[in-house]
Order: C-alpha cells, then sequence, then structure tokens
C-alpha cells in the first residue's frame, strides 16, 4: 500500500445495488463511504431473485447508488483516482448494468477503469479490514459460492476445495423456501435456530466420510424436505417449533461441515505455511453468528489466527470491489477498458472446474 490512493468501486452481480469510496493514504486503508441500495423487497413476492427484474433495478439505482456514495466520502469525481467495478461472475445482466455505467463515467472524467472479480473482493476484504498479509487460508461462503483458498495475492488463488453443488447460501435460502419462510432465508433461518433444538433432528452431514475439503449441500437440503413431509403426514401440518427445530438441525448441519472441512483446509494450509497460519472467512454466509464461533473455534484448535469482516462488509458491497481495484494497481496489473462481462469466473484458473464447464467456460 505504498501509493495513495482513492477508488471508486461499484458492484452490481447479483440483488444489490452498491457503490463505495475506499482510500489509502499512509499506509491506511480507509473505508470512505459505502452505499448498498438492496432489492429483498422487489424480489420477495417470487420465493428468490429474478434475473431480469435485478438488472433493470440495477440500471435504475446504479447512478444514484454512486452519486450517494460521492456525496458520503464527500468527493467529486476530480478527487478520484479510478473506478473498480464488478466484471464477474454474476448474473449477467446485472454484471452488464454494472460494467456500463463504469464504462460511462470512466470515459466522461477520463478516469482509469479496473475490471475486478467479485469473488476476488471476497476473499481480499481482510486486508481492507485487519490488514492481513499474504498468505492466508480464506474460506469463501455466500449465496452462489463456498471454497476453501490459499491466498498469496491479488490475483494468485489456489483453491484447496469447494462445494460440488449448492452453496451453503443456497441451500439456507432453499431451507427457508421448504419451510414458508420469507427470503433472504439466510438471516430468517439462523433468527429461526436460536429457537430451536438442534438435536430434534439428525441431519446427514454430507461428504464428512470422503478425505479432502470437498462439500457437498444439496443432500441436507433433501433431508430437510423429507423430515418436513412427514410432519406434515403425520400431523396434518408444521408447528412453529417444528419449523425452529428444522432449521436449528439443519444450521447445526451445516456448520458441522463446514468446521470439519476447515480442519482439513487448515492442516493442508499449515502444511505448507506453518509460520503464518491464518484463516478467514468472507461472504454472505459469514455472517451467521453460528457459523462464525465454529470456525473460531476449529482455528483455536489448530492453533491458527481467525478473523471476518465486519457483518456489513460479508454481504456484497462496492468497498471490496475498490479495495481489490487498489491492491490490483498495488500489484502493477494496469487498468483497462478492453474486457467483457462475465457471469462465470473462477478464481484459480489452473484447478478443474467443481461445478463443471459450458460454453461460457468453467464455473466459478
Amino acid at each position: 500500500m505504498q501509493a495513495q490512493r482513492t477508488l471508486l468501486g461499484i458492484e452490481s452481480s447479483c440483488d444489490d445495488t452498491a457503490a463505495a469510496v475506499v482510500r489509502v493514504a499512509d499506509g491506511e486503508a480507509e473505508v470512505l463511504s459505502s452505499i448498498v441500495d438492496s432489492q429483498t423487497d422487489l424480489h420477495a413476492e417470487f420465493g428468490g431473485v429474478v434475473p431480469e427484474l435485478a438488472a433493470r433495478a440495477h440500471a435504475e439505482k446504479l447512478d444514484l447508488c454512486v452519486e450517494a456514495a460521492l456525496a458520503e466520502a464527500g468527493l467529486g469525481l476530480s478527487d478520484l483516482d479510478g473506478i473498480a467495478v464488478t466484471a464477474g461472475p454474476g448474473l449477467i445482466g446485472g454484471v452488464i448494468s454494472g460494467v456500463m455505467c463504469a464504462r460511462g463515467i470512466a470515459a466522461g472524467a477520463g478516469l482509469p477503469l479496473i475490471p475486478v472479480n467479485h469473488l476476488a473482493g471476497h476473499a481480499l476484504t481482510p486486508r481492507l479490514t485487519d490488514d492481513l498479509t499474504f498468505p492466508y487460508l480464506m474460506l469463501l461462503v455466500s449465496g452462489g459460492h463456498c471454497q476453501f483458498l490459499l491466498v498469496s495475492g491479488p490475483q494468485e488463488f489456489k483453491r484447496l476445495g469447494g462445494t460440488i453443488d449448492d452453496a451453503p447460501g443456497e441451500a439456507f435460502d432453499k431451507t427457508a423456501r421448504l419451510l414458508g419462510l420469507p427470503q433472504p432465508g439466510g438471516p430468517v433461518v439462523e433468527g429461526r435456530a436460536k429457537s430451536g433444538d438442534p438435536k430434534r433432528f439428525r441431519f446427514p452431514r454430507p461428504l464428512l466420510d470422503r478425505p479432502g475439503c470437498d462439500m457437498s449441500f444439496s443432500g441436507l437440503k433433501t433431508a430437510v424436505l423429507r423430515a418436513r413431509d412427514a410432519l406434515v403426514a403425520d400431523q396434518g401440518g408444521l408447528y412453529e417449533i417444528d419449523r425452529d427445530d428444522l432449521c436449528a438441525g439443519f444450521q447445526a448441519a451445516v456448520a458441522d461441515v463446514l468446521a470439519e472441512k476447515s480442519r482439513r483446509a487448515l492442516a493442508e494450509y499449515m502444511a505448507l505455511n506453518p509460520a503464518q497460519p491464518m484463516i478467514a472467512v468472507a461472504g454472505g454466509v459469514a455472517a451467521n453468528t453460528a457459523i462464525r464461533e465454529a470456525l473460531q473455534s476449529v482455528a483455536a484448535e489448530a492453533g491458527a489466527g481467525f478473523t471476518a469482516p465486519p457483518l456489513r462488509l460479508c454481504t456484497d458491497n462496492a468497498a471490496m470491489i475498490a479495495w481489490a481495484g487498489i491492491e490490483l494497481l498495488n500489484a502493477q496489473v494496469p487498468p483497462t477498458d478492453d474486457f467483457s462481462a462475465r457471469p462465470r469466473w473462477p478464481l484459480d484458473q489452473t484447478s478443474p472446474a467443481l461445478l463443471g464447464s459450458g460454453k461460457k467456460g468453467a464455473k466459478a
């Protein structure tokens, strides 16, 4: 963090329209502003994110979020050193909306443009919040992604394992839908789990009987479905205590899987980096208190450090995108306007894709 830089970040990969300003001066990073316009209410009646509606909402709100971020930071475009924008992966309509907005602002203001991988934004957030040094182990766990990464630089990521099907956040959302609970499912399931008995339903812990750090959560979701159907058949419906206990059992299973797989990933990482063991967690599911506590216990058992960003920087935000742009510039990665929005963009370009490939390339 040698040079002083002030960057505007723009994020629109899913259902949060976000803009933020981050400055690095005298070796210290500061989030000058962070604006997030949630689309939760827009998609609520559909039980999940509708890509077309999300893209249109991004197009309507992006300029307003940018204006609000600059106003909160007390800066104008002339005070910026560049613009960082999420170029993927994500819902392609939303990503395109953000890229086009950033391109227009950059061209009009004569500012350099830095394309950023949304996942790199999450993975590099502990460097912004805790000044973590490379390398470190990162558990990136969100609505669409779940993977263990050895982070050695702004563009140096090695995947140690990941989900072969649903991501935990997706499983939380689907479980909420199965139980007739509102979206987004993560906070709702966590809230209901606090009143539930995690031992009433003993749900499976997928892939714990197999070596390695890969994970699976689709079977867990199916187990919740079967438990729900059994209750409905037996008693004619679900009581509120049933929902609480189902949420508690589901959350406990997810936490157990993430904890055990983190234990294995830590052992693999510490064999390579014994002098400075550190595990960080980021992404929307990192906001779950029970999961955080389970991971913190695993780190303590292994004698490793543990860090997680503040809750406001766990979910999608533009501060992480601006910070990732600063990291790339500091690593001498040149700005460019020659890039396309990408629905898929794995951080580890060398490991085989966990979820297969299609015409658009490997999935993240």
